[in-house]
This record gives structure tokens, sequence and C-alpha cells, in this order.
């Protein structure tokens, strides 16, 4: 027998085992990710999968419990239309990780991370303010802008199916992965990039976030193979890399959250 921590799912405990582990630690991590299309070298699934993945060892780091998965996102415009991605409106993906939190906070949990590998802040944000006029503690990180800069690691900046998912891909799912596929590709913004923060990137004097405009085309128009970025730059140790430096960075904030509320307190949000 492996004397390696477990993760800690709550779809494979009974309900007085779930409750039972809120006394002890009423921390409960929620990842989520998307069904969209990743080129022609990773899954559908990729962005779910590196929730899953990261939240795994983050659970095994800490002890924390993870809520299941919803392999289901909302997407940003630009996203809708492109063969392979099933989105979920915006106000239905609200309500999914609202309902979900309050759910949780039935059998005593108190305190929620969001752990999202796919970019849709355009419904987390509005589910976390919202969460909050109801009284709950829910933090929400997407990990390539929770780590910033990896230029020491990547040569590129993160966009998408690129050098950084592929490399994360390549870590925790590589059996998913035919790198004999990945490709090179991407489009042009409508407004000069320099105006444009990068995913992951950290903002400079005269840059929007890369969500906070309608900078892009419809992917379906725009992108040949659905990369954008360079895919063939991947790396296993790159991922592996990326992903350490993420699971420290979250148990050092469950480790925060812990001192600060022990368990059976709630953080005075309402």
């Amino acid at each position: 027998m492996s004397d390696e921590p477990k993760a800690i799912w709550w779809q494979n405990l009974t309900a007085g085992e779930v409750v039972a582990h809120a006394k002890k630690d009423d921390i409960a991590i929620l990842p989520i990710g998307a069904i969209e299309q990743h080129g022609p070298h990773c899954p559908c699934g990729d962005d779910d999968f590196n929730a899953i993945g990261m939240a795994e060892l983050i659970s095994k780091k800490t002890g924390v419990m993870l809520l299941p998965c919803p392999m289901y996102g909302s997407h940003p415009y630009h996203h809708w239309g492109m063969p392979g991605n099933i989105p979920l409106s915006y106000e239905t993906h609200i309500g999914l990780v609202m309902d979900i939190v309050r759910g949780a906070a039935v059998s005593g949990y108190n305190k929620f991370i969001i752990l999202s590998a796919h970019g849709q802040v355009s419904s987390t944000i509005v589910a976390v303010h919202k969460l909050g006029l109801e009284g709950y503690f829910t933090l929400s990180l997407h990990w390539y802008d929770f780590l910033r800069d990896n230029k020491d690691v990547l040569e590129d900046w993160m966009w998408h199916a690129d050098e950084a998912e592929t490399s994360v891909a390549l870590y925790l799912f590589p059996d998913l992965v035919d790198m004999s596929k990945a490709g090179k590709g991407g489009g042009d913004p409508l407004v000069d990039r320099k105006f444009i923060i990068a995913p992951g990137a950290a903002p400079r004097p005269g840059t929007m976030y890369h969500f906070e405009g309608t900078f892009a085309r419809p992917e379906y128009k725009e992108l040949s193979n659905g990369i954008i970025g360079d895919a063939t730059k991947a790396t296993r140790e790159k991922g592996e890399k990326i992903v350490t430096r993420l699971v420290d960075h979250v148990a050092e904030l469950i480790e925060d959250i812990r001192k600060r509320y022990p368990a059976g307190e709630k953080p005075p949000v309402k």
C-alpha cells in the first residue's frame, strides 16, 4: 500500500463522511473548466482535466475537500460557434456555481475556493460577489492569473492550446495529448496587442485585461487549427514547474485561511 496522501473528493465519500470532514476542516475547493476545443493535439476536456489535476495535487498537499467538477463552463463571446465547444450562458454558469456553493454549505463548509482552468471571469466574478451578498466567503482564481509571470519557464505568454496549456496537459494527463499533431496558430486582435494584457502577464500602464473588451473576431472565423500560440514548444518539464508553483501558492492561501478562521468559524463577509 502506498503512503502517498490521497485527494479527498466529495463524490467518493458518504454524506456522514462529508459532514465529519467539515467539522475538522470546512474549506472546499471547486475545480472548474469547460468543454472546449484545444487544437488537434489536446482533448476538448483539457480545461477540466487541468483543473481536476491541479485540485488533486492541492488536496494531497493540504487535505482540503474537493467538490465535484462540473464539466461545462461559460465562455468569452468569441468562443461561441466553434466546433468542439459547448458553452453555458453566463446566467446558467453563475447560477450553477452559486448553487454548488449553497449546497456544500449545508454540510458545514464555510470557505470556498473556485479553481478555474478556463477563461470565465465573466461569470465567476459575478457569482463570487452575488454569493458575498448572501454571506458566503468565496475566492475565485484562474490558475494562470494566480501565477502571473512565468517567463522563466515559458518562451511565450499563455493564450490557448499553446505552449503553456499543452505543457500542463503533458504533465497531468499525457496519455490524452498527441504532440505529433501540435502546431502553431493564432489571429490578430482588433486593437494593437500592446493594449491587451495576456493571460498570466503582469499588468502595465495602458493595458486592459484580455477579457475587458470585445478584442477578438469569432474563433470559428479566425483560427485555422484552434491554437493561439505555439504548442510545439510544450514540454512535460515546463508543465511540472507551472503546476508545482500553482499548488504551492494555493496551499499557502489555504494555510492562511485556516489560521485566520478555524473550522466552524465563518469569515465576516456579512
